[in-house]
């Protein structure tokens, strides 16, 4: 049973009439088009027809974001136990060792294979060049286009999965909700705006829908990251944990007005320094690791230095690195911080951390298969046991690959074994909703508000009565919300981030104490006692 349950207000977002709505059939229907959701299609079986969902464009995803690059020992000098003994002490006590060391041991063959789909690594001297993060005791990030790796290793995959004859992609194509009968996951209602709903019929699900960043104000992620596979998934009845698990990134480029920017963690493996407005090289006063200390350290020390000083930010200083190597590893972050009148090479880059992965998600077990049959996850939806309460950096790739793989693996056997039946379940829609329009909502400004909220007392600091506040906050918004039904994406999205909001306050408030990216200011040490997950469920599951 989970330690927690919560009811969602609606099973499903929509009403539909089964006798009005397109019915497709396949054999297995991947939510999602980054890392994770490709390299799961490229597992599954060419017998079977894969259909592949995305709700914007397929290379818009939080895995073509990423910066600073893949983490695998290739250096004769590291050893794999270094990186599983670097990746557990990251996670604060909430890592499953066995599924460390699996991915880990993984990880230099996953790079390869990388190279073997076309993704151009940066090298030095004829091998992968290697370069040191945070939380790392090597060398072991491998790294492209300098600092643009997902970019790269995105392409490399999308080329692959669209020479792929069995799979299809829709694009603009928004999940509503997971369909499910006699407590099995059968496919998804799905929407696009030339079709509108369909239904689609799958003998195996995989959920790969990426993160949440964007229930916070500051935030690394793009718009797309509004947790609709953890909503969706949660409403059909499959189990989360570590909700409360936000990682937040130290440095993310902060201009007033602008949006905001992720700066690479590489940008400090390389040399860079932290700095107050003062000029001060404040990182020593709070670890002896100085800039390459674990995300979560870095993030309250700026926090705390920004307090102290009394400045909406800290600074990243790279002025005492030779201009090449800046020209060489961050050729994307200069010509952005140009576009803000600001050269790398003379001055110092702004920054304050920001929303940046969700450790928290689907339960799923070394094969992805979540808590729900015919529900299988992979990547920063899920809740794997990789990243604990604080995940090293460069490791999210790499579980992305590694769950992509196992999940596909898993549901293409399981669909192989299942006979093809072209005939659609009963499903029933929920009863009429109040209001059918969205009224007089303000879509944008409940979103800002909502984000506001989460940064101010869900944030990186946290106690009882920022969370209850919060709690009380958010339940008010989704009680007139939800009685609206939405025909748009904005809408849908909305709710979705409404109730995994709700989720990750009730997480946070259960856990008292102190640990990785979760920090109570009532409970500021870490308890022995909560060595453990934080599990969430629909308490009589949902049908």
């Amino acid at each position: 049973m989970p330690d927690l349950s919560y009811t969602p207000r609606q099973r499903y977002l929509v009403r539909f009439d089964p006798k009005r709505i397109p019915h497709m059939f396949v054999d297995v229907l991947v939510i999602g088009t980054g890392i994770a959701g490709v390299r799961a299609a490229l597992e599954i079986d060419p017998r079977l027809r894969v259909v592949m969902v995305t709700k914007d464009v397929v290379s818009a995803s939080n895995s073509s974001w990423a910066q600073g690059g893949i983490a695998g020992v290739l250096d004769p000098s590291d050893e794999l136990s270094n990186h599983v003994e670097d990746t557990i002490k990251a996670g604060a006590g909430l890592c499953d060792p066995e599924v460390v060391r699996e991915i880990v041991e993984e990880a230099p063959e996953r790079i390869r294979e990388l190279v073997s789909f076309g993704a151009q690594f940066d090298r030095k001297d004829g091998s992968i060049a290697l370069t040191t993060e945070g939380g790392h005791s090597h060398p072991r990030v491998a790294h492209a286009l300098g600092d643009a790796t997902g970019k790269e290793v995105m392409r490399a995959l999308i080329d692959t999965v669209r020479g792929a004859g069995w799979t299809e992609i829709w694009e603009k194509t928004f999940s509503i909700d997971l369909l499910t009968h006699e407590g099995s996951c059968r496919g998804a209602l799905v929407w696009n705006p030339h079709h509108g709903k369909t239904f689609v019929w799958a003998k195996q699900t995989i959920l790969a829908t990426g993160g949440a960043g964007r229930l916070y104000r500051e935030t690394t992620n793009p718009d797309i990251a509004t947790a609709d596979g953890h909503a969706i998934a949660y409403r059909a009845g499959a189990e989360l944990r570590d909700m409360e698990m936000m990682q937040f990134h130290p440095t993310v480029l902060y201009i007033a007005g602008s949006s905001r920017h992720l700066i690479t963690e590489a940008a400090r493996g390389e040399g860079g320094y932290l700095v107050d407005v003062n000029g001060d090289r404040f990182m020593g006063n709070y670890d002896e690791r100085m800039e390459l200390a674990p995300r979560d350290v870095v993030s309250r020390a700026i926090t705390d230095q920004m307090e102290l000083t009394r400045h909406p930010c800290v600074y990243l200083d790279l002025t005492h690195l030779p201009k090449e190597k800046i020209n060489e590893r961050f050729p994307n972050i200069l010509e952005m911080c140009r576009e803000f009148g600001l050269d790398l090479t003379h001055d110092r880059i702004p920054v304050r951390p920001g929303a940046h992965y969700m450790i928290g998600g689907l339960t799923v077990d070394l094969t992805g298969a979540t808590t729900l049959p015919g529900l299988w996850a992979a990547g920063e939806a899920t809740s794997s046991g990789l990243h604990g309460a604080n995940r090293l950096a460069s490791n999210s790739l790499l579980e992305g690959l590694y769950y992509g793989i196992h999940a596909g693996r898993g549901a293409s056997e399981a669909a192989l074994k299942i006979p093809d039946s072209f005939s659609a379940p009963p499903v029933s829609s929920p009863g009429p909703k109040v209001i059918e329009e969205q009224d007089l909502l303000n879509l944008t400004d409940l979103r800002n508000s909502l984000g506001s909220i989460m940064w101010r007392n869900v944030g990186i600091r946290r106690d009882e009565e920022g969370l209850k506040a919060a709690a009380e906050q958010v339940e008010f918004w989704d009680r007139y919300v939800s009685l609206r039904e939405f025909q748009t994406v904005e809408g849908w999205e909305l709710q979705n981030m409404l109730l995994v909001g709700r989720l990750m306050i009730e997480s946070a408030r259960a856990r008292t104490e102190s640990r990785g990216v979760h920090f109570r200011s009532d409970f500021p040490e870490t308890d022995s006692s909560w060595e453990r997950h934080v599990t969430i469920g629909e308490p009589s599951g949902a049908e």
